[in-house]
């Protein structure tokens, strides 16, 4: 099912966008960010996020962006944004002209990690697949939007039925740069049921 963009609301939306029916442009503001805590120990909560709601519990959202990043931290991606201190996200993050990180960040009660791979710098355009089964996500990758590769599984722990998700972009630095989101759908969960080593018995 393609989403409809009238249907998705601003969190900090930026001073620069555009969205039509199967479109949505960001023109990234310096100095934004989604972090918290962790190693670094600031606390950056600025990025614009373009979300819907949803209470179903098991399904996968699909999105393209394409991203003329030039700057180190120009990132652009799908979010689950809750509130400031529960969130996850997972974009192309610019290093410099000769890598890119591919990375998620979890941030579970005001604490952020990040697991990343190195990638190209050429590599300007990539699918992401966001899957929800109840309080656990999936986040997987695609250069196709064919064949997706998985990059994380994670649990929220503040996860209420109702959740928002979608896409944003940033720039970290004293950058700006566009990116454009197309391809948005909703499927069915296409992060299938675990089907090898049984649960724990709980005693």
């Amino acid at each position: 099912m393609k989403i409809d963009t009238k249907n998705m609301q601003w969190i900090r939306a930026p001073k620069e966008y555009t969205v039509t029916d199967d479109k949505v442009e960001i023109i990234t503001d310096p100095c934004t960010d989604l972090w918290q805590r962790t190693y670094y120990h600031f606390r950056n909560d600025n990025a614009p996020a373009l979300q819907m709601k949803t209470s179903e519990k098991y399904f996968s959202f699909v999105v393209r962006t394409e991203f003329d990043t030039k700057v180190r931290y120009d990132q652009s991606g799908v979010v689950m944004y809750l509130d400031s201190d529960n969130w996850l996200k997972a974009s192309v993050e610019y290093e410099n002209c000769d890598i890119q990180r591919l990375g998620s960040v979890v941030t579970n009660n005001g604490y952020s990690d990040w697991a990343s791979v190195d990638i190209d710098a050429s590599i300007k355009s990539i699918w992401f697949r966001l899957s929800r089964r109840d309080d656990d996500f999936c986040i997987e990758n695609s250069t196709d939007g064919e064949n997706f590769k998985q990059m994380r599984i994670c649990h929220m722990f503040n996860v209420h039925d109702e959740i928002q998700f979608g896409i944003y972009a940033c720039s970290a630095e004293n950058s700006s740069f566009k990116a454009v989101f197309t391809d948005m759908e909703i499927t069915e969960c296409k992060w299938l049921a675990h089907n090898g080593q049984q649960p724990d018995e709980e005693t």
